[in-house]
């Protein structure tokens, strides 16, 4: 550029500094001109906020790619360094002690410094928010920031202390929703609760995780419960499927289809997974609210957290115990290898394959010289109690998995069981992996009080001869477990760690319905009864000098079951419920309800 022009020297041709200025500001013109109307246009057939939910499905794939990449490669380091001191067992015990404890106690320390909020599950705080308490710091980038390392920490540390990421990756994607709904452009819209924003992001977390969009929005709808609006069906199975899409094409997927056969005695798996799962809720409170653990835990957290994972790592060293519970496979080693369809006592006299084969890592529940009962009945007995250790760990941690395979693993045993008994089975040859299926989705269903277990287990494996037994067994598990209204795992959180929005009064507490609310509140000074007339509303309006009234069915006593217009009424936030002179719950009252006029 040559003061006001500008040369071409192989064509000779000349142009004027004003003339350049003109053309590059028609270029901008046009390309803003084109951007602004493709985003009418998107806007127009798609909304901004569906490219929001599209975004956070695809997101969220992603961070989970990423951490189970990263937690792969730090496993698979563990494991190389511990084969490569074979025949030195206490080289063996200190690097497979250290090795899984370090990240743990590191992940504890980061989550308990940058964001203490970020530690345990996450859902029962994911519930409270939309029930409309408001929760600080549990929506935040440092929670964001801590969440991912610990969680990554702790799926780092392998099947020692035996949690998973459901619960962690639901509040990670609730996060993320909650962040990309303060997006301008989407906030604008006023016609989208940001409330519906985080129920989507709970399907979008349980998809991303296992690649199920339909278990993803039924565990979304179940979890959530009544916060959950027919409104957000879609955007949920819009953002979970293209979360699961995202994950089918980031991950590589062998799934060999075998004989399929329908077997009796699932009720069995039922009864079992019932009881199994009471238990663990029991011990659960008794660890949360143990005096001595209490004060241990908020005092010092991160000497608490490498005691114990020392000693889960000392039980589960492969050379001692740990050889009897398969203590070497990774989370999805343990289901891939109990959701086998051969069956192991009548096998493992035979077996003869390499173990570097991923088709013998089964081989690892069957020692030489050790019965498959013994290995699965240790494992169901240890990792129960290592089970309830876990939880008790101040880190970023999922209970969803482990429940799972739990639960997969007294189907194995029951399998295994009746297929001893009954070796050429009842019309056909018992398949274990059959009751595996049954069993996994009856216990996780169980401790959840869910339903979507059943439909999660028939997506992962593909086999759908057994939809029917798998989905009674969720069932009866579920009938059992709500007996005499039991809480359910998250609701025994929330219960310990007492949360603002505890579960529902009406099924922890069916006298509810019968206690009068003159008992918590003063009495009304005016009412309508539904079936007043108009000469009847007029008396009233003569006679106060209220203007908001209360409509009840009848002049007589009034229960809780309409006590929210009540407290719409009397513009109370809270309703305190008091039995026998205890408290027996808080019912809260939402802006969203209007007080009749």
């Amino acid at each position: 550029i040559n003061e006001n022009k500008l040369w071409i020297s192989d064509g000779g041709i000349h142009v004027h500094a004003y003339e350049v200025y003109a053309c590059v500001f028609v270029w901008v013109c046009v390309r803003l001109e084109c951007m602004v109307f493709m985003q009418r246009a998107v806007s127009s057939v798609l909304g901004l906020h569906w490219i929001c939910y599209v975004t956070l499905g695809v997101l969220m794939a992603l961070v989970s790619f990423f951490m189970d990449l990263a937690v792969s490669k730090l496993t698979r380091a563990h494991t190389w360094l511990y084969e490569g001191l074979h025949g030195h067992v206490l080289l063996q015990y200190l690097c497979w002690t250290p090795v899984s404890f370090l990240p743990l106690c590191c992940g504890c320390g980061f989550s308990f410094n940058i964001c203490p909020s970020s530690a345990g599950s996450g859902i029962p705080e994911v519930r409270c928010i939309l029930s409309g308490a408001e929760l600080p710091d549990y929506l935040t980038v440092s929670n964001l920031f801590a969440k991912v390392v610990g969680l990554t920490c702790v799926l780092a540390s392998g099947t020692t202390v035996f949690l998973g990421k459901v619960g962690p990756f639901v509040h990670l994607s609730t996060m993320m929703g909650a962040y990309l709904q303060r997006i301008p452009v989407i906030n604008a819209n006023k016609a989208k609760s940001p409330v519906g924003m985080l129920v989507v992001a709970a399907a979008v977390g349980v998809a991303s995780c296992f690649s199920a969009p339909v278990s993803g929005v039924l565990f979304s709808v179940e979890v959530m419960g009544s916060h959950y609006a027919v409104r957000d069906y879609l955007p949920c199975f819009l953002a979970a499927a293209c979360g699961a899409l995202t994950s089918h094409l980031l991950t590589i997927f062998s799934r060999e289809k075998g004989e399929q056969t329908v077997q009796a005695l699932f009720k069995t798996i039922c009864l079992a997974s019932r009881t199994h799962s009471t238990l663990i809720t029991w011990a659960l409170r008794f660890t949360r609210t143990n005096k001595l653990l209490i004060r241990i835990l908020a005092n010092q957290k991160v000497l608490y957290s490498g005691i114990v994972v020392f000693f889960l790592a000392s039980v589960t060293f492969p050379l001692s115990a740990g050889n009897f519970m398969a203590a070497k496979l990774s989370m999805k080693q343990l289901l891939f290898t109990l959701l086998d369809q051969k069956q192991w006592q009548a096998v493992s006299q035979n077996a003869s394959a390499p173990e570097d084969n991923p088709e013998a890592l089964w081989q690892m529940w069957c020692p030489p010289g050790t019965s498959v009962f013994l290995t699965l009945g240790l494992f169901l007995l240890l990792k129960l109690w290592l089970l309830v250790l876990s939880c008790t760990l101040p880190v970023p941690a999922g209970y969803f998995m482990p429940a799972f395979i739990y639960g997969a693993a007294i189907g194995r045993f029951l399998g295994e069981l009746l297929a001893y008994i009954l070796p050429h089975g009842m019309s056909r040859h018992l398949n274990p992996g059959g009751y595996t299926l049954a069993g996994a989705a009856a216990f996780s269903g169980a401790v959840t009080h869910t339903l979507s277990p059943a439909l999660l287990a028939l997506e992962l494996t593909g086999q759908r001869t057994h939809a029917v037994p798998v989905l009674l067994a969720t069932l009866i598990a579920n009938m059992l477990t709500r007996a005499r209204n039991r809480p359910s795992f998250y609701d025994n959180i929330a219960i310990v760690k007492k949360l603002p929005h505890p579960p529902s009064l009406i099924r922890t507490c069916p006298r509810l319905s019968t206690v009068q609310l003159g008992q918590v509140l003063r009495p009304l000074d005016a009412v309508v009864a539904r079936e007043e007339g108009l000469m009847g509303v007029q008396q009233l309006l003569e006679s106060t000098s209220e203007t908001v009234f209360a409509v009840v069915d009848s002049h007589g006593e009034i229960n809780c079951e309409i006590a929210y217009a009540i407290m719409g009424v009397l513009r109370e936030t809270h309703l305190f419920v008091t039995d026998k002179g205890r408290l027996s719950g808080i019912i809260t009252w939402t802006e969203s309800m209007a007080p009749v006029k």
